[in-house]
């Protein structure tokens, strides 16, 4: 079954070399040209498997949009990918913190996008029931792979796509350093086309998240992050 990409720019030129050219590489297409559309789009079924989403809308923010997916549970999981003119790391780390997954500053190559968008889909949607088949226990922390939950003591929290990939990495990696590199590498996929602040950012909200368990998460000060070995 073809995947679902959700389009949502308002330049219509772009829009229309967006969407031949994901089709061409063979994903179901719908596109949304404001931000109230999107909305609606992003609820309609079957719900799209990754979000493009341009961040100056005639109506909205793309910021606001990402910040209404993720914090909706039934859609909290899909992708976000930003696409937008504004290249400013600040910028960059605003998207990160409402929960976009990658971001891309335009103009762009259509090649890479469809590489990020690959690499989004495939580590997103991997199935983690076959190495973690059944619910995992770290001290205070719970976690159902097979169904994308987590729970801190019996209060279930609600992570990103990407939030719970890290998650996972670093557990079944507990006791071993992860460098930034190794993790943009085996999280996000593209490492040489994502930078290592974007683990930073991540690493944060995943551990604000967490409350008191984000102590695991300890920092190897100029070398990357580590799970403690036991809670």
């Amino acid at each position: 079954m073809n995947r679902t990409v959700l389009i949502v720019e308002d330049e219509a030129d772009l829009l229309k070399a967006l969407v031949f050219n994901l089709r061409k590489g063979n994903y179901a297409v719908r596109q949304a040209m404001n931000g109230q559309q999107a909305l609606r789009e992003v609820l309609r079924a079957p719900r799209p498997d990754l979000v493009i989403l341009d961040l100056q809308l005639p109506d909205m923010t793309g910021l606001e949009i990402c910040r209404r997916i993720r914090a909706d549970p039934t859609t909290r999981s899909m992708a976000v990918l930003i696409l937008t003119a504004r290249g400013e790391e600040i910028d960059r780390l605003i998207g990160f913190e409402m929960g976009a997954d990658d971001y891309m500053v335009k103009p762009f190559s259509i090649r890479e996008l469809l590489m990020r968008v690959q690499a989004l889909l495939r580590r997103t949607t991997q199935s983690y029931a076959e190495t973690s088949p059944q619910v995992i226990r770290f001290g205070l922390l719970r976690i159902d792979p097979d169904a994308f939950r987590v729970w801190i003591n019996d209060e279930e929290i609600q992570l990103t796509s990407m939030e719970f990939k890290l998650l996972i990495t670093l557990l079944e990696r507990r006791g071993r350093l992860q460098t930034r590199d190794v993790l943009l590498n085996d999280v996000w996929g593209i490492d040489s086309y994502v930078r290592s602040r974007t683990v930073d950012v991540h690493i944060k909200r995943l551990r604000e998240k967490l409350g008191q368990v984000g102590e695991y998460i300890e920092t190897i000060h100029g070398m990357g992050y580590r799970l403690r070995s036991a809670p």
